[in-house]
């Protein structure tokens, strides 16, 4: 699996990010690249929680939270990710308190298909847009705890 990791630490509580985050089937208020989101799912939001995230070049992928752990994060497993190059991947969203602000620490891991060579696209062009698209929901998450 090759694994990416960004941070960024947000000025507001734990809480307050939270208090966004924890709004699952609504990711779409804050991924600028998800235009819509479909709960795949019903009830409260925890392990088993399922949405279809939707982007604005008509593809999608489906995340299952796998790790639910109020206040301090989830993690995700992806699936029906036939746009994308990969076999397999997961996301984890942590929320680290530091003083009165939060550090967000956002992983993707994934595993491309197509042996050597996916490997290869995995490390670089993969890594470097998934740099850009995590470091973007990063900000969103930001502003809109910022904004409450």
């Amino acid at each position: 699996m090759i694994h990416h990791e960004r941070s960024l630490t947000i000025d507001a509580a734990p809480d307050t990010v939270w208090a966004v985050l924890s709004r699952y089937m609504h990711i779409d208020e804050f991924a600028p690249q998800i235009t819509s989101v479909d709960a795949l799912t019903d009830g409260e939001i925890g392990v088993g929680s399922k949405r279809r995230n939707n982007f604005a070049n008509n593809t999608s992928l489906v995340e299952e939270v796998t790790h639910w752990q109020p206040g301090k994060g989830y993690t995700v497993k992806l699936s029906e990710m036939a746009a994308m190059p990969l076999k397999e991947a997961s996301s984890e969203i942590r929320i680290s308190p530091i003083g009165g602000q939060s550090k967000v620490t956002w992983t993707f891991d994934y595993r491309v298909k197509y042996g050597p060579l996916g490997w290869l696209m995995g490390q670089s062009m993969m890594k470097m847009m998934m740099g850009k698209i995590i470091d973007k929901n990063l900000q969103g998450l930001s502003d809109k705890a910022l904004a409450g």
